[in-house]
């Protein structure tokens, strides 16, 4: 699992694993012929801009190609490029890889233009598959939030660290954009549909996947409170660096170019993430340990 303040501690794994992996496969894949490519990428690449963001919205993207500009930003295969002057504020190493990341595949896609790509912004997945059968469980203590609040409420962990209560927004503490793992799947397929739709290649697509709702720490702790009817116990610590206050997703070009949309409320997240706690309560397996 990745995270973005782990990423802060540890920015050389981070740029190996998510550079350093994505060149990896872009050469196998070139090696194979695919000609079709899904990214993840994330709205971290948006900074410390201010929301609800669009595909459009400054990104850490710094420069064009040679010849004083590139001529794919104008092109009719090319959907929501980002302007080509830098974010302020790109909060962490994590947001700045994913910031590389797709740096290179826009050089990919300009060098190829039979190669068909999409990059998916995904802005907070959580909660786990209705069926209780696959969920998250992250090895040693989580990094991310709902899974550390999964262990507190099952007794696996004695309280969660809220970190900060001091933010510009209701209750204090950082807001963010939660979607279901199961509607992030099915964007998945829209966009390969997308892609399917475009037999020629040459098409580069940029999509927001959020709810366009914004959601608080607390917010979060209230709504597992009530899926799992357990208290989850919290003490407030400092800010974590790399964290924004408030991050959330204008997901309207996702609704009009994929005819996809988030339909599952937060609620949801919490009621299938705790389902999968209850089926699954030592993780995965039973030497699963915190």
């Amino acid at each position: 699992m990745q995270a973005v303040g782990e990423s802060v501690a540890k920015p050389l794994e981070y740029y190996d694993n998510n550079v350093g992996g994505l060149l990896t496969v872009l050469k196998c894949t070139r090696a194979a012929g695919v000609k079709r490519f899904v990214f993840s990428s994330s709205a971290t690449v948006y900074g410390s801009g201010a929301a609800p963001f669009t595909e459009a919205s400054l990104t850490g993207v710094v420069r064009a190609h040679a010849g004083g500009g590139d001529s794919r930003y104008s092109s009719p295969h090319v959907h929501r490029p980002p302007p080509t002057t830098r974010a302020q504020g790109v909060l962490s190493p994590y947001g700045q890889t994913k910031v590389m990341a797709e740096q290179i595949l826009r050089d990919v896609a300009h060098a190829d233009s039979s190669m068909g790509i999409v990059l998916l912004r995904y802005f907070n997945p959580v909660g786990a598959h209705p069926s209780g059968t696959i969920g998250e469980d992250p090895a040693g203590v989580p990094n991310n939030l709902l899974p550390y609040i999964q262990r507190v409420a099952s007794g696996r962990l004695p309280q969660l660290t809220v970190h900060g209560s001091d933010y510009p927004t209701p209750d204090g503490t950082a807001q963010r954009d939660y979607i279901h793992v199961c509607d992030l799947a099915a964007g998945h397929l829209s966009a390969l549909q997308w892609l399917a739709r475009r037999p020629a290649g040459g098409a580069l697509g940029v999509f927001n996947l959020g709810t366009g709702v914004k959601y608080s720490v607390l917010d979060v702790v209230t709504a597992f409170e009530r899926a799992s009817g357990r208290t989850v116990p919290y003490v407030v610590g400092p800010r974590r660096t790399g964290d924004a206050a408030a991050v959330w997703a204008d997901p309207s070009y996702a609704a009009t170019e994929l005819g996809w949309r988030a339909t599952r409320s937060l609620d949801d997240m919490c009621a299938d993430a705790w389902r999968w706690v209850e089926h699954n309560p030592h993780g995965y397996g039973p030497a699963a340990t915190t």
